[in-house]
């Protein structure tokens, strides 16, 4: 190839496919978007789930897939996914996605796992290998310290170097040496000044020589920033295609000796090899339809949580009514790029269609048939509510406004619950919501978003036809005020100053009460812990089924160090899903390995120490304990003990983050006319620039061209969306989206019009591309 065909070919060809060159006898492969189940475009592309796309199965989002525990299950989940992928001819799914769960707010937290790295990174493992056992690529995302919607595409994630290594890449390291994906996905964002896609620590010192992966990396779609520096730090593919985005800059640089040859050489190695087991993994196949509908109820019914049970669960469904807008629609997934067109899909009311029902309230809280649901509360013994989190609330784009349910929802609760004190709650959405009136209701069961099956899982649960065994993947809190990261959360420059103390990690040392412990979830039936001990590198325990029905328990293995200096009370660091018939007794054994005791400190150490063992049904719920004495390194925190990474009283202020991150945090100042670049978005230079008013109206008109008039409304989550990803898109990204309808000199030019460069924008304009 010549050099300009090396560096066109770094770029896709189009919304979903890598470049097609028929000279050199290669052809394209597909991408496309995932993950709990196939967003296939054929025909028409985009990136936020807008478009039809065809027929797939749902799987439950990430956020009930998780709360099964089972890496063994994703599996399964993973190579269900690989069937449809080959079926519709689509070589790589985008997914999974092991971001962190740093605050309840964040829009996408649906599509993640956990609060938790270990379990995070252990689950994605599961679903990787299970969808590349059968030929088909995944892709890890978003890599890296990307947690939070608002300026996801430009913000700066400012995290110290102890916290980003434990905490926010270690799901990542343990998915890529123990799942070996054949792709990672590198985020929007900064990290701590330097963007993803030209970070050359994160995609070759850590990513490749540390962990040793060797596959590609991709950008998301629209997040390469330089495509120089992109070369140099290993960014391999920039997608999607079309844009030829600095692709004369890169020939330049190289010409003029500023950018290696081989830099590019390599990049274009990785995205050749990328092609051809994209090519070899292809050949026919038909999935059956049945089998993956039933394979996403399985998921759903282990994913389910029973947070609260006081007797009333199993129900008689004879004696029962049902209220609730989300048991006629029930709200099975997430809006965004994940979003999935069913094959089919099961409604609550359908299974249950001879039960009394009433609306009371719609999905977003506006009371409408209270009286008739009044009337079926005080004529029948049981009620169940089916409430939570509309669509418009959580998506990708944007972040959660507050915690909260929509108000209709508690008042709907608090009018019930005067008549009638059977009440049972099911909640639909993507994470933890606040529950003002959990301590007035029987029964709480949370199915997250359970996919296109979900229904059939509700009604097994309620019934008793399907045992609950799933648990919370993330603390829920009492209220948004107890969350240590609210004041920082969804800032342009986002200080990650709580460090290591993220979730339960924070609230259990900081002995905050919380509405749910991380790893919570009851059963129909009861476990006993006994026998625990340790011989050589192996703890063992044994676990009985003490109650009268079959279930599953999961069992989770704590450490706790002696010495608690700017340590966590204790760490998850392994787990385990048993099924245990009736009195059954079942010995667990689990094996120690340095990592339980590893710490970061200018690398991962393991410290000395005397260490606590334990094994629980949560982080607040231990069963049964041992302790070992460990002998490494001598670590020490000694210089943080009389900050509040130790105390955790109140909160940490930002000479105490600047401190422990090693140098001053940078200060956010917004741009005003005269210093826009490229980075920059027409929402934010929209204020200062009659130019880029109107640019920023004219994207509206077009946006709310494809919706109905009544849908032009930011409850319409697709709308909202869409505006929100457009309007603060960065130039640059727009230009890469835009895949060739928007040259770059044209917008370099829009950018100097803003700042008022008038002359300059016109040579710039006219400037031959």
């Amino acid at each position: 190839m010549s050099l300009e065909e090396k560096i066109s070919f770094c770029t896709g060809q189009d919304m979903w496919h890598t470049k097609a060159m028929e000279k050199y006898g290669i052809e394209a492969v597909m991408m496309t978007d995932g993950p709990h189940g196939l967003r296939c475009q054929k025909n028409t592309g985009d990136n936020l789930g807008l478009n039809d796309s065809l027929p797939a199965t749902c799987f439950p989002a990430a956020v009930t897939s998780g709360s099964s525990w089972d890496p063994e299950l994703l599996y399964e989940e993973g190579k269900a996914i690989a069937e449809e992928a080959l079926e519709y001819g689509v070589s790589t799914v985008l997914g999974p996605g092991v971001n962190i769960k740093r605050n309840p707010l964040g829009g996408r937290n649906f599509e993640y796992f956990s609060e938790d790295p270990h379990l995070a990174g252990k689950l994605a493992a599961g679903w990787i290998r299970g969808v590349q056992s059968e030929g088909v690529g995944t892709s890890l995302k978003h890599f890296a310290c990307n947690n939070q919607e608002y300026k996801r595409q430009n913000g700066n994630s400012i995290v110290d170097e102890r916290a980003m290594h434990e905490i926010y890449l270690k799901p990542f390291e343990t998915a890529v040496k123990e799942g070996h994906p054949s792709t990672v996905m590198c985020s929007y964002n900064q990290i701590n000044g330097i963007y993803a896609s030209d970070n050359r620590y994160l995609l070759t010192d850590v990513l490749r020589n540390d962990w040793g992966f060797d596959g590609m990396v991709v950008t998301d779609w629209g997040a390469m920033h330089d495509r120089i520096e992109g070369f140099k730090a290993g960014c391999d593919l920039n997608m999607p295609g079309g844009s030829k985005y600095m692709e004369k800059a890169v020939l330049k640089a190289v010409r003029e000796g500023t950018l290696e040859e081989d830099d590019i050489n390599r990049c274009l190695r990785r995205v050749l090899r990328f092609v051809e087991n994209g090519l070899a993994g292809r050949r026919e196949y038909t999935f059956d339809r049945e089998k993956h509908h039933a394979l996403a109820k399985r998921i759903a019914d282990e994913g389910a949580v029973l947070l609260k049970n006081e007797g009333i669960l199993p129900l008689d469904q004879n004696e029962t009514g049902i209220i609730g807008n989300m048991a006629e629609m029930i709200r099975y997934q997430g809006s965004g790029s994940s979003h999935i067109n069913p094959t089919k899909l099961d409604e609550i009311r359908d299974l249950w269609s001879d039960i009394p029902y009433a609306e009371g309230v719609d999905r977003y809280g506006n009371l409408s048939s209270i009286s008739a649901a009044l009337q079926i509360a005080k004529t029948k013994k049981t009620i169940v509510l089916f409430l939570g989190l509309p669509e418009s609330f959580e998506s990708e784009s944007y972040d959660r406004d507050h915690m909260r349910l929509p108000e209709g929802h508690n008042r709907l609760v608090e009018e019930i619950t005067r008549v009638n004190p059977n009440v049972v709650v099911v909640l639909f959405g993507g994470s933890a919501m606040e529950l003002p009136w959990a301590d007035k209701v029987k029964a709480i069961l949370y199915m997250g978003l359970p996919g296109q099956a979900g229904a059939g899982s509700v009604t097994d649960i309620l019934e008793g036809k399907v045992n609950p065994s799933g648990k919370l993947t993330e603390t829920w809190p009492l209220c948004y005020d107890d969350v240590i990261s609210n004041d920082t959360f969804g800032k342009k420059y986002t200080e990650y100053r709580e460090s290591i103390f993220v979730g339960y990690r924070y609230y259990d040392k900081a002995g905050m009460n919380v509405r749910y412990p991380f790893g919570h979830g009851l059963s129909y039936t009861s476990f006993a812990y006994s026998d625990m001990k340790i011989k050589d590198n192996t703890i063992s325990l044994c676990i009985t089924n003490t109650g009268n029905m079959t279930g599953s328990e999961i069992v989770q293995l704590y450490v706790s160090p002696s010495d608690q200096t700017f340590r966590a009370v204790r760490e998850l660091k392994a787990f385990r899903r048993i099924t245990l018939k009736p009195h059954e007794t079942e010995t667990v054994c689990f094996e120690i390995d340095d990592s339980f005791f590893e710490v970061y400190r200018d690398g991962f150490v393991k410290a000395s120490d005397e260490y606590t063992i334990a094994a629980g049904s949560s982080s607040r719920d231990i069963r049964a304990s041992v302790s070992l004495n460990v002998t490494g390194e001598d670590v020490s925190f000694e210089e943080y003990r009389d900050t509040w990474y130790v105390s955790l009283k109140g909160k940490p202020d930002k000479k105490e983050f600047e401190n422990l991150y090693g140098k001053p945090v940078p200060e956010y100042r917004e741009a005003v006319k005269g210093s826009f670049t490229m980075d920059n978005t027409c929402l934010e230079m929209k204020d200062e620039s009659l130019m880029m008013r109107g640019v920023y109206e004219a994207v509206k008109a077009v946006i709310s061209s494809g919706f109905p008039k009544e849908e032009r409304t930011m409850n319409n989550p697709a709308y909202r969306m869409m505006l929100t990803a457009a309007a603060d898109c960065p130039m640059r990204g727009i230009v890469i989206s835009a895949g060739g309808a928007m040259d770059e000199n044209l917008a370099r030019g829009l950018v100097d019009m803003a700042n008022g460069k008038v002359f300059r924008n016109l040579r710039g304009m006219i400037r031959k591309k």
